[in-house]
């Protein structure tokens, strides 16, 4: 295992004038055996990114070390990482066996030792069953573990995992969720997993950088996160629904920005006046989307309270220990 150190990390395409930067200056230390997470919107560079570590991509600025080396210039076979893709890229024509060892055939390892590695992951990942199957003989989830479990085997330093959950239906995803972290629990290797999924990244993680256009945003726990977004972005990309941002909030300082969580409004006798436009209702709850003059707002509330009719007025108030602010020009939280 080893730890991760990015340093004013740099990718861009192209040169001179003409050139497109697409990482704007990384720089994260991620410790020994933690699990973290890269997630933002599609094209904000966090697959990029991944590739640099991996060594897919070349970089144009900065440094990346594994361990106590620096990275930049070795090959991804001398990096001594293990990548998950999302395709999972198993070779269909080979068991599910032969899809497992074939890198510790590659390195000749002894027989042995390469079917005690197969067996000890195939048992961690519940596929033990399917070690003679061919891959179309396999449920997405089962591709997966397989994918999964040949990263494993090679019992590297560091995984990195890039969008692996992205071509599961939504219950194998939670599934596999739950089965990445105990995977992580056993092995304890250091981790970093790209995703655009805020569910995926706020479960999965230790801490997580949140990117936007090639910048690092905010780099954090998922506490950290979701309750002191460092910005609007981050305020708005992180939680379902996205934190309600006003320019013109009453009682709100000319220049701010307010934000507050939709479950941080309560509904009540007095405060904000706000015309109702529609109610979804999620199972345990409800979502009240409102106006408050041309600012839409959306109030999340329990199943017990009664929901308030489309085109109703109604009060709320937020509550004050909840109240985020930012500047108006910068984004950035005050």
């Amino acid at each position: 295992m080893a730890s991760i150190t990015l340093k004013n990390v740099v990718k861009r395409y192209g040169s001179g004038k003409t050139a497109n930067q697409v990482i704007h200056g990384v720089t994260a230390d991620i410790a020994d055996g933690e699990f973290i997470v890269i997630v933002g919107p599609s094209g904000c560079g966090k697959s990029t990114l991944l590739r640099m570590v991996a060594g897919l991509e070349e970089i144009s600025g900065g440094e990346i070390s594994i361990g106590n080396r620096v990275v930049n210039d070795l090959e991804p076979s001398e990096r001594d990482i293990a990548m998950v893709f999302q395709n999972y890229a198993l070779y269909p024509h080979m068991s599910v066996f032969d899809n497992m060892a074939y890198g510790l055939k590659i390195a000749k390892l002894p027989l042995d030792e390469i079917k005690a590695r197969v067996d000890k992951a195939a048992k961690i990942l519940e596929i033990a069953p399917f070690l003679l199957r061919k891959p179309r003989e396999l449920s997405g989830g089962q591709r997966q573990r397989v994918a999964m479990g040949r990263a494993i085997v090679r019992q590297p330093q560091v995984f990195l995992f890039d969008e692996p959950l992205s071509n599961l239906d939504a219950k194998l995803r939670a599934q596999t969720r739950l089965e990445i972290q105990k995977l992580h629990r056993e092995l304890g290797i250091t981790s970093l997993f790209v995703t655009h999924d805020q569910v995926e990244a706020m479960t999965l993680a230790q801490r997580m950088m949140v990117m936007n256009g090639g910048v690092m945003e905010q780099f954090g726990t998922p506490e950290e996160v979701y309750n002191r977004p460092a910005t609007t972005f981050v305020a708005s990309f992180m939680g379902s629904p996205p934190m309600n941002l006003l320019k013109e909030a009453p009682g709100g300082a000319k220049g701010q920005i307010f934000g507050i969580r939709p479950e941080h409004l309560d509904i009540t006798t007095t405060g904000w006046e706000l015309q109702v436009e529609a109610v979804e209702l999620l199972g345990a709850e409800r979502l009240v989307y409102c106006l408050l003059g041309a600012e839409r707002i959306i109030i999340r509330t329990d199943e017990h309270l009664a929901a308030p009719a489309p085109g109703s007025t109604i009060h709320a108030t937020p509550r004050a220990e909840r109240v985020h602010q930012f500047d108006a020009g910068s984004g950035k939280r005050l």
